[in-house]
């Protein structure tokens, strides 16, 4: 009887991912250092290698303008739909590669490499045509268990001049070696609080804790450092997760571009945030039973009055229909708004969610009609194919003048054809 190999993970991750996507299309950009900001041009939420010595994570833009300027950075707004179907772009590839993956994250994927030869040449093939095909360069990090291949694809990053971005550590003394030379704070789930109380316990590298008496940790702290323990010494403890099941609730909150104090404004933002939750809802083949919406002013300014209200709403049947969820939406803010205040923020929450076919109603309730659902049918397949807000409800504006504000945004190259990306011939 042939003895089962030993399984084998690999951590393909995207480098400074929303900064690669912008430079992409700018190669002008390719060595000039890069931030993206969070919603409304807040903060920082993402740097390229070369901005981290200069800007921290999470600093306010209105702040460091003067220290990007200084430094020659390029501020970008956060350009979402070009960040997730890039993504889509990376994982289709990562995945037609692979036998088995798991997408943790927009940027990351775990793949089960157990039994496949030549592991680092196979990583070395995976950054090349991710490369070539979308732009995007990754790290690939292979190793016995996910939390020694997340350490390695750590350290493909950090010392990408010598590894060319693939680290293989399945063999004990590269093992070794990596744990010795990292700190336990980059371990995958060890956070700075953990640190402080690992640190009492005189561990300070990724193998102090893989030495560590994992019984201890668990009495100590918690199975979840047990684990990482474990793993971190080639005993496998988490597997490859399957599929996220229908999400049972299903959020679109934005904040706008500026208070708003009228109805009307607010009831587009609400319809325009109901078309992306119905969105959502159909592409897990979900209905909808109940909603809840809900408003509120800025909670920071001491100037400004606070309020903030909601209210829930059973709807007649269980629908995917945004025309019948825009209508029960918007007419449901008539019941939170109140005039005299500010408003920075609404809410829409898609709450009882099911699967077609797989809930019991009375017999004569009604139910969604079928014409309802074959116009869902085309709305979303005109919109996946020519881009989202091609076809929308008319309660939808195209261009909000209480839109987020995302004055340095750049153009939508992969999902709107009147942005493409064009070039010009001398």
């Amino acid at each position: 009887m042939s003895e089962k190999p030993a399984p084998v993970f690999a951590l393909i991750d995207c480098n400074s991912f929303y900064a690669s996507c912008e430079r992409v299309f700018r190669p002008d950009l390719a060595r000039v250092p890069i931030v993206v900001l969070s919603n409304n041009d807040g903060c920082v939420i993402a740097r390229s290698y070369d901005a981290k010595p200069f800007v921290k994570m999470g600093e306010p833009y209105f702040q460091i303008k003067h220290k990007l300027k200084q430094h020659g950075i390029v501020p970008f707004s956060s350009n979402y739909a070009l960040y997730g179907d890039m993504s889509e772009r990376v994982m289709s590839l990562i995945e037609s590669m692979m036998p088995a993956v798991e997408i943790y994250s927009i940027d990351e994927a775990f793949a089960d490499l157990t039994g496949i030869a030549e592991l680092e040449a196979l990583g070395r093939r995976i950054r090349i045509e991710v490369l070539r095909c979308t732009g995007i360069t990754v790290g690939v990090g292979i190793a016995r268990t996910k939390t020694l291949a997340k350490l390695a694809n750590h350290t493909a990053k950090r010392l990408q001049a010598q590894t060319g971005g693939v680290v293989d550590i399945c063999d004990s003394f590269k093992r070794d070696w990596v744990l010795r030379n990292t700190d336990v704070a980059e371990v995958w789930g060890v956070g700075r609080r953990m640190k402080l109380h690992l640190d009492v316990l005189g561990i300070k590298t990724a193998m102090d804790l893989a030495k560590a008496d994992p019984w201890t940790l668990r009495k100590k702290f918690s199975v979840v450092i047990e684990k990482t323990a474990r793993e971190l010494s080639g005993t496998p403890c988490l597997e490859l997760d399957e599929p996220d099941p229908p999400k049972q609730e299903i959020c679109c909150s934005r904040m706008f571009g500026r208070r708003l104090t009228e109805l009307p404004p607010i009831k587009e933002a609400v319809a325009t945030y109901m078309m992306r939750a119905s969105e959502k809802l159909r592409a897990q083949g979900s209905l909808c039973r109940k909603i809840r919406v809900s408003i509120r002013t800025g909670m920071f300014n001491p100037q400004e009055p606070k309020f903030a209200n909601g209210v829930v709403v059973d709807l007649p049947y269980p629908t995917d229909d945004v025309r019948l969820l825009t209508k029960v939406a918007v007419d449901a803010l008539e019941q939170v708004y109140r005039p005299g205040f500010k408003y920075s923020k609404a809410e829409v929450l898609l709450l009882s969610l099911c699967q077609q076919g797989e809930y019991t109603d009375d017999l004569f309730a009604v139910s969604q009609p079928a014409d309802a659902t074959r116009v869902m049918a085309v709305l979303d397949k005109i919109n996946g194919r020519w881009g989202r807000g091609t076809l929308r409800a008319a309660s939808v504006p195209s261009n909000p003048d209480w839109g987020m504000r995302r004055e340095m945004m750049s153009q939508s190259f992969t999902t709107r054809l009147d942005q493409l990306w064009t070039v010009q011939c001398k």
